[in-house]
């Protein structure tokens, strides 16, 4: 068993502190650099696109898992971060500039959501969020002149000066290079005072109340800050679909999102990639079973919906805090083998909620 004695103040605050710990997340590191060289043109799609699954569980993540705000709308930021990074690039403005801004964008949209959101919370505010994405889908289908309405709009190809990125390859790389730098900055932000707030909101507002939080500001401030996160991977999930309707941005999406950040673990930045590696290939998982199935299942409308629901309801009754908490588990039992006990990891209430002065 290893126990962590810290003798300097900043020793608790190191990204990597053990050697087993760089050595696992290197050589994952080394596998994704190394995959275009054995991949196919196929697999490098599919796995560009669990990147970008994972930038917008990344943004759902911060809302939901670190400040307790529960939305069904993400959907919405993921379209305007794809149609407004695609109408910047029409008008002629370079991708790595196009990317960012689009990404303030959706956060300036976030922003406006947030302030008026606040004001409820639960239930009312997953209603409040949806209700958004429904409002948002109806205008972009409407909205002729930008977006191309239910016609649909053209994406610019990727490039970078005269270096095009309309390759696999290319595009592949540009993805997990995005994924990292908003993970590493969503690391240091949850070290950083305001990260702290927002899990401390999370945990109680009364008690971030007398603390002398602005609850308000930090509610509003996570909206902004996530719905940015969520407009980055919409700008990258433009050049994945090379073409823009209102179809790929439905309320499903959103469910997909809430899902990844629930079986993944909430309140964890690496639940929230497990759980969009796992719902994200669950797709192309079912296409290759379906034939080992008998032909009246495998012709079942619904099939995958059903499975989903299925995963959602083994995770909530029998492993709670997801795949993260899996993972946790997993790691004590190598680290303490043979001493492992059962009851070390006996389910207990992880926060404490108040609601006097709500």
């Amino acid at each position: 068993m290893r126990f962590d004695y810290y003798t300097r103040y900043r020793d608790s605050f190191k990204l990597l502190a053990h050697t087993d710990s760089r050595l696992l997340y290197g050589a994952l590191v080394a596998c994704l650099v190394l995959l275009p060289v054995v991949g196919s043109a196929f697999v490098l799609g599919e796995v560009t696109y669990v990147f970008i699954l994972c930038i917008a569980a990344l943004g759902l993540m911060l809302l939901t898992g670190y400040t307790g705000q529960v939305s069904l709308g993400h959907a919405a930021f993921v379209a305007i971060g794809a149609y407004a990074h695609a109408w910047l690039m029409s008008k002629g403005m370079p991708l790595l500039v196009s990317i960012p801004v689009a990404g303030l964008i959706t956060g300036f949209a976030g922003l406006l959501l947030g302030i008026p959101a606040i004001r409820v919370s639960g239930l009312y505010l997953a209603m409040v969020t949806m209700a958004f994405a429904i409002i948002v889908e109806q205008l972009i289908g409407h909205w002729e002149s930008v977006t191309g309405g239910f016609t649909g709009m053209a994406v610019e190809p990727a490039r970078i000066g005269d270096w095009s990125l309309a390759s696999p390859t290319a595009f592949y790389y540009l993805c997990l290079a995005v994924l990292v730098m908003v993970l590493l900055g969503m690391i240091n932000l949850l070290r950083s005072s305001i990260g702290r707030a927002f899990m401390g909101v999370r945990d109680s507002e009364a008690a971030a109340y007398s603390l002398g939080i602005h609850v308000r500001a930090v509610k509003v401030a996570a909206f902004a800050v996530s719905a940015g996160v969520t407009g980055i991977a919409g700008a990258l999930i433009a050049h994945h679909l090379q073409y823009l309707t209102p179809d790929g941005f439905t309320l499903l999406l959103s469910l997909e999102l809430v899902l990844m950040v629930v079986i993944g673990g909430v309140g964890s930045l690496r639940g929230a990639i497990l759980g969009a590696v796992l719902i994200s290939m669950l797709p192309t998982a079912i296409s290759r079973l379906k034939p080992l199935l008998p032909e009246r299942m495998a012709t079942q409308f619904g099939l995958e919906i059903f499975v989903f629901g299925l995963i959602l309801a083994l995770f909530v009754l029998f492993e709670p805090t997801g795949l993260n908490g899996r993972w946790l588990k997993l790691r004590a039992l190598l680290q303490s083998f043979p001493l492992y006990r059962r009851d070390t990891f006996k389910r207990q209430k992880r926060y404490m909620k108040s609601e006097r002065y709500r």
